[in-house]
């Protein structure tokens, strides 16, 4: 009688029962579901790129490109040159190089201009004795990341006017500050902040983090003028959200390289972009520059529309369609209502939105309205949160 090994073999010698044995060996296991696992809800994004909500989700493939960096081995300058080279032919800029972050950035860009390549400036940082080391600022663009610039031991300087900054110009001047976001409420506007860098002969730095779309930012600023722009690229660039850009003078850029990783007895050393994400920014930005931004922007306006469609048509509630002027320039939707008619304050249907199923979760630390931004939402999700918008406000009707 056959035992039980001798009637496998001879099974699966058999077309149909073989195929199925070899099916049972080589089928993989059900993927993980990490998040759940861990007890860390998921979430519809409704607000934005936010850091503090994991900003966007990389295309399939920017995660192609980080899964093949992930399987081989290389020289990391050697990958950084070339990816650098790569950018900036793309974008159309002296240099570039991948960061991470444009908090990163700014430091190793301000630590550039404080150092230049010199070897011993650049493992003393932040003592900055001897070296430049004032950053000039208007005081209206002082701003939470601007500590990346004090990072390298530098004063800021502030000024107001034109003629204040000419007066604060003296030879410890190292850098001149602008928040791109803030151009609005600054006295001094960017094409006339980087022409007075050039008047003085002192490098001027943009930070942009936010500022694409429209994609022609990319390469706006410094065409103005400006010696170093930086920009996220966790946010509308969609690449990896620990990575960003730094372009500009190739000067610049080089001795900005010289202040981090691989390069050991730096202020940036800490800073270090592997190339995973090096090769996935790359490949976000060739993406970025291939898409259609004017279907992008229909696309928006349509999710928009929806919305405000499902939350107007509760009695009470008004909408309006909002483009931040600078900053996440990209529709959003504010909803207001008359509290004598739905009876809900705006953080009790932030609260409502946030612990439902699905959770959403919507632009925040705003109370006096609900502002929904749609540009993060995966397909078909902005009918899902159009919904659950409506089913709320009427409950309090």
């Amino acid at each position: 009688m056959p035992d039980r090994r001798s009637f496998l073999q001879t099974a699966a010698g058999l077309p149909l029962i073989g195929g199925l044995v070899s099916s049972i060996a080589s089928a993989r296991p059900a993927r993980r579901d990490y998040f759940r696992e861990l007890g860390v809800r998921t979430f519809i994004n409704a607000a934005g790129t936010y850091t503090v909500l994991t900003g966007s989700l990389m295309p399939a493939e920017v995660k192609e490109a980080w899964e093949y960096a992930s399987r081989k081995y290389c020289a990391l300058d050697e990958l950084h040159d070339a990816v650098g080279r790569r950018i900036a032919g793309l974008i159309g800029c002296e240099a570039a190089m991948v960061t991470a972050g444009a908090a990163s950035a700014l430091t190793l860009g301000t630590a550039a201009c404080i150092t230049g390549t010199n070897p011993d400036f650049i493992r003393r940082l932040p003592d900055t004795t001897g070296m430049k080391n004032e950053v000039i600022i208007q005081k209206s663009h002082r701003f939470g990341y601007d500590h990346a610039v004090r990072n390298c031991g530098v004063r800021l300087i502030e000024v107001e006017t034109v003629e204040e900054l000419e007066r604060a110009v003296n030879e410890r001047t190292a850098m001149m500050l602008f928040l791109n976001a803030n151009e609005p409420v600054g006295r001094i506007k960017a094409a006339e902040f980087a022409q007075l860098g050039r008047k003085h002969n002192i490098p001027t730095f943009n930070d942009c983090a936010a500022d694409v779309p429209p994609v022609e930012n990319l390469w706006k600023y410094l065409k103005m003028g400006f010696d170093l722009v930086t920009f996220s690229g966790g946010k509308g660039l969609r690449g990896p959200q620990s990575a960003g850009l730094l372009l500009g003078r190739k000067d610049l850029i080089e001795a900005a390289r010289l202040n981090t990783c691989p390069h050991a007895d730096t202020i940036g050393r800490g800073m270090k972009v592997n190339k995973e994400e090096i090769l996935a920014m790359m490949v976000a930005v060739e993406l970025y520059l291939k898409r259609d931004h004017a279907a992008d922007w229909r696309e928006w306006e349509r999710r928009v529309k929806l919305i405000a469609d499902y939350a107007s048509s509760v009695p009470g509630v008004t909408t309006e369609v909002w483009v931040p002027e600078i900053a996440n320039h990209v529709p959003h939707l504010r909803i207001r209502w008359d509290p004598q008619r739905v009876k809900l304050s705006v953080p009790e249907v932030v609260k409502r939105l946030r612990e439902g199923e699905p959770s959403i979760e919507v632009v925040p630390g705003i109370r006096d309205q609900l502002v929904v931004g749609v540009w993060m939402m995966e397909p078909g999700e902005e009918r899902i949160v159009a919904r659950r918008i409506r089913e709320i406000l009427r409950s309090a009707v």
